[in-house]
């Protein structure tokens, strides 16, 4: 089962993005969150200690300044993915393995993980990840390439298909 919010053992951080103000939080286990201000599903961080100088946090906010320069396409970055359910982390897992520039529907996904009919699930998953641009849900589309739904706003996966030069 999901808990609705992070335990409190988290450390935030902000970072300014090209596409608006971001959150990002981690846990001893690694990075767990990365939301745009706003955005659906985001939990409240305010309980989170705001630490600016917290290694996973800093390289964090690095790598994206390097993603969003067009010097990046992976993020190294140890991962805490414990708050999905099973089938949660495996669909994350999976958003990890579309490469830069790169679309997959979510039928593509479930037939992947073995669950062909499951592309409403698998779109459920890909809607409650934690973790927005280092686990690549702005990746998926529709069945017919349609750019569907995205937490951060439909015209934030938009951006980052573009600076992706997957439009």
């Amino acid at each position: 089962m999901t808990r609705s919010n992070p335990p409190l053992c988290i450390e935030r951080t902000t970072y300014n993005s090209p596409l608006g103000s971001m959150t990002l939080a981690a846990s001893a286990q690694g990075l767990c969150g990365v939301w745009f201000d706003g955005q659906a599903h985001q939990p409240d961080s305010q309980p989170w200690e705001m630490n600016t100088a917290h290694p996973v946090l800093q390289a964090a906010c690095s790598q994206l300044t390097a993603y969003f320069a067009a010097q990046a396409a992976r993020f190294d970055l140890p991962l805490d993915m414990a708050l999905g359910t099973p089938f949660q982390q495996s669909v994350w897992e999976r958003l990890r393995a579309i490469p830069y520039g790169v679309t997959q529907s979510y039928g593509e996904i479930a037939r992947y993980l073995g669950q062909p009919a499951a592309s409403r699930a698998v779109g459920a998953a890909v809607g409650r990840n934690p973790l927005s641009i280092i686990v690549p849900c702005h990746r998926v589309v529709g069945s017919n390439g349609a750019l569907t739904g995205y937490a951060g706003g439909l015209e934030r996966k938009i951006a980052l298909l573009q600076l992706e030069k997957a439009l």
